[in-house]
């Protein structure tokens, strides 16, 4: 290997670092140079200037389902083009995505048990009758067939 054949990612390294700072001069010479007001910093909304401030903040579980999302969005962009050339990959690419797969399913099974797909109050549940056995069945059949006959 010769340095000719670096001298293009050289190049490119350059272009970047000049374009950055390009950037960071540009900015400084064209931003506004005053204090902005009070009301250039206050949210704004549909028309609508906000009086007090939201009651609470986005819940985590929001947060949860967008990671959820990109974390599919991630695995769909791996197996398109594992299952374009699969075969040629043989027995190595299937362990590779079996692991890619694991993975996958590892940061899903956390989220999951996180709440990242609760929504709502938590409900409880109340204890509303004794567990069931045949004792307790024949008592209350006994029971409704003694308050029909006095009816």
């Amino acid at each position: 290997m010769t340095v000719d054949q670096y001298l293009p990612v050289l190049g490119l390294i350059i272009l970047g670092a000049l374009f950055a700072a390009g950037s960071f001069v540009a900015s400084g010479l064209l931003a506004p140079r005053k204090k902005a007001t009070a009301a250039k910093v206050a949210p704004y909304e549909c028309g609508i200037v906000a009086d007090v401030e939201p009651p609470q903040r986005f819940p985590v579980r929001f947060f949860l389902v967008a990671m959820i999302f990109i974390i599919f969005d991630i695995e769909v962009v791996f197996l398109y083009p594992f299952a374009v050339v699969f075969r040629q990959l043989g027995a190595f690419g299937l362990v590779e995505i079996l692991v890619f797969s694991v993975v996958v399913f590892a940061s899903l099974v956390f989220l999951v048990s996180n709440g990242a797909l609760t929504w709502g109050p938590v409900k409880r549940l109340t204890k509303g009758m004794p567990a069931r056995s045949s004792d307790s069945t024949i008592s209350r059949i006994t029971a409704d067939s003694a308050s029909d006959q006095a009816a």
